[in-house]
């Protein structure tokens, strides 16, 4: 899966460290390998409001489709994934 890449794990994780006091990214990585049995229990509306957080554009052209993802949609779900467990929003 896409967002299991080290590219986006990493990004993800730099980008969510600066407000998840905390965050590692381990905690990244299991919270986006986490998330594919999450998405088979969700309803349809839910399914669609997470594609349309992590999804910036997609182009679709003769010799392929290239998906841009949005970053911040990506760290806001890891955020979401990871609520309760380590790490503590920043307040700032």
């Amino acid at each position: 899966m896409l967002l299991r890449s080290p590219e986006i794990i990493v990004q993800t994780w730099r980008t969510a460290r600066k407000s998840l006091k905390g965050l590692t990214e381990t905690d990244v990585r299991a919270a986006l390998l986490e998330f594919d049995p999450l998405w088979n229990e969700l309803f349809p509306a839910e399914q669609t409001r997470i594609i349309q957080l992590l999804v910036a554009r997609i182009d679709v052209g003769t010799d392929g489709v290239d998906i841009k993802l949005n970053i911040d949609g990506i760290t806001s779900l890891v955020g979401e994934l990871t609520d309760g467990s380590a790490p503590q929003r920043n307040a700032a």
